[in-house]
């Protein structure tokens, strides 16, 4: 895969190392309810999360018995998550590293989620292309992110249209892959000062599958 350099990377590295570090106690600990769930369907095995920031989908797939791989460019990400996961006694492996131009390893995981990667738009299909290869057979790519309607029709999230998707852009990025579930997903804020207050946020969540008897290029 030919990596892409974006000029802005280690501007955003910089930015999200000093919100991790100025903000690191009011970032959620609890995971994505699509992690939860497809993790509590499958027996443990190998995971990779991808843009893991504090680790929260990581630590609680480790903390339920898979071995786990967090990926994010954020060394103070990375850095409260590590410290987190050793104080619940739970170990995995910390990687700091930019996931558009990482080369994960291909074929080596059961179970590969990015959740709330919004990058423009080659370098977040470069990231999930390569998510994708590592995948193994019989494994589960998970993404969840905002989708581009929350923009005129939800709350919160990035408001630039060109870092945003929606299933119809996502799916033919996972190639061979059998779709088991794309869709846009409304639900309702529970944090900040929009929690309890009816409004909602528009997600786009799409969920590939490589058949066991199907492999990584």
């Amino acid at each position: 895969m030919t990596a892409i350099v974006l000029p802005s990377v280690a501007m955003k590295q910089q930015r999200w190392n000093q919100r991790y570090a100025a903000e690191a106690h009011e970032w959620t600990t609890e995971p994505c309810p699509l992690v939860v769930k497809l993790a509590g369907e499958r027996a443990p095995g190998r995971a990779l999360d991808i843009a893991a920031g504090t680790g929260r989908n990581a630590i609680h797939l480790a903390r339920t018995g898979w071995t786990v791989t967090a990926v994010d460019f954020s060394e103070e990400g990375i850095r409260f998550g590590r410290e987190r996961a050793g104080d619940l006694g739970v170990g995995l492996t910390w990687l700091v590293e930019d996931v558009t131009t990482w080369e994960a390893p291909v074929a080596a995981f059961d179970l590969v989620t990015i959740c709330y990667l919004h990058l423009p738009w080659e370098a977040f299909a470069a990231a999930a292309r390569a998510a994708w290869r590592a995948v193994a057979p019989g494994g589960t790519l998970a993404v969840v992110g905002h989708d581009r309607t929350n923009i005129a029709d939800g709350h919160g999230g990035p408001q630039d249209p060109a870092v945003l998707y929606t299933p119809d852009d996502l799916e033919p990025l996972f190639e061979g892959a059998r779709i088991v579930r794309s869709e846009q997903l409304r639900h309702a804020v529970d944090h900040g000062d929009a929690a309890g207050t009816g409004a909602e946020q528009i997600d786009c969540v799409v969920v590939a599958v490589r058949d066991a008897d199907e492999h990584g290029d």
